[in-house]
């Protein structure tokens, strides 16, 4: 199989990030003193920058942006080695997230999602799968009706191709909002779930992550839940299988958290696509997570420039 016709389809959002570090406190109703950089980001997009990172099949990314930064996107995911399937929105802006990082490297989102979520089913074929070995869809589609009709179809459309589906559920504020109910039902068919430990316990009712992911894991074949600094959690089969250790980050080292997560899936997705099992995946991913809070902003090293 060549790597073309083992592609990673990737579908979700384009970001595009305001990055505020700041070593003090937020000082309310005035100023405090901040590094600020504006960068490409997105969920969906940075995963997708992780995989083509990590080597092997082709990665293609099929996400919404508005026209006011389509070409900067286009430019900066070509630079970081993913096919862009860029849809202009002449009506809406292109999502723009501003991350407030903390002294310890914790990240706060502030969200317009923007033309992200506006990915319409008129926007999606399933002649987009030709090629494809897996499909990974990014949770914040479902958070909204238009998006999440069009993950919707994706997934039925790549069920019916043999193609299997991934799904991230990208955020525990977001999710809590729409319901877990809601978003299990949305996501029924996935063969990969990969949530973190706040999502996970959303989804199972508050369970401690050990015990959501063996719940998790008898709705998905294969469930990874992300535990930070502390490593992954692998579950199969209604049982966890396996606790793999995240490489350590010395403090001073971390400096923005902002999508590690997108690092550990793209790292993940790539390396199941080029036959690791699971926890070998799992591997993988800690290893990315890990190096992407040592740079500013969701990309891997050298795949991002500021606007």
């Amino acid at each position: 199989m060549t790597p073309r016709e083992r592609a990673l389809l990737v579908v979700g959002d384009v970001v595009t990030d305001v990055v505020a570090r700041h070593r003090t406190p937020l000082a309310h109703a005035t100023d405090t003193a901040a590094e600020i950089r504006t960068l490409p980001g997105g969920a969906g997009a940075n995963a997708a920058c992780w995989a083509a990172r990590s080597g092997g099949g082709e990665v293609r990314l099929l996400g919404r942006v508005g026209t006011d930064a389509a070409e900067w996107h286009e430019r900066a995911l070509r630079r970081a080695g993913v096919r862009p399937l860029l849809v202009p929105d002449a009506e809406a802006a292109t999502a723009t997230v501003i991350a407030l990082v903390d002294a310890s490297a914790e990240r706060t989102f502030l969200t317009d999602s923007g033309a992200a979520l506006r990915l319409s089913p008129a926007d999606w074929s399933a002649g987009l799968l030709d090629g494809v070995a897996a499909l990974h869809l990014s949770g914040y589609l479902f958070f909204a009706p238009t998006s999440r009709e069009t993950a919707r179809r994706a997934l039925r459309d790549a069920r019916e191709a043999g193609v299997p589906v991934s799904v991230d559920p990208a955020s525990a504020g977001f999710l809590a909002r729409l319901g877990a109910g809601r978003f299990r039902a949305a996501t029924a068919g996935v063969e990969v779930l990969l949530p973190n430990a706040d999502e996970a316990r959303l989804l199972t009712g508050g369970r401690e992550p050990e015990a959501a992911a063996a719940e998790l894991s008898r709705r998905h074949p294969l469930v990874v839940v992300t535990l930070g600094a502390a490593g992954a959690l692998v579950a199969e089969d209604g049982a966890v299988t396996a606790r793999v250790a995240a490489p350590s980050v010395p403090p001073e080292r971390r400096v923005d958290s902002t999508g590690a997560g997108d690092a550990f899936t793209g790292a993940f997705l790539a390396a199941r696509l080029a036959g690791a099992d699971p926890v070998k995946a799992a591997e993988a991913g800690c290893r990315a997570g890990a190096e992407a809070v040592t740079v500013v902003g969701g990309r891997p090293p050298g795949a991002a420039s500021p606007a």
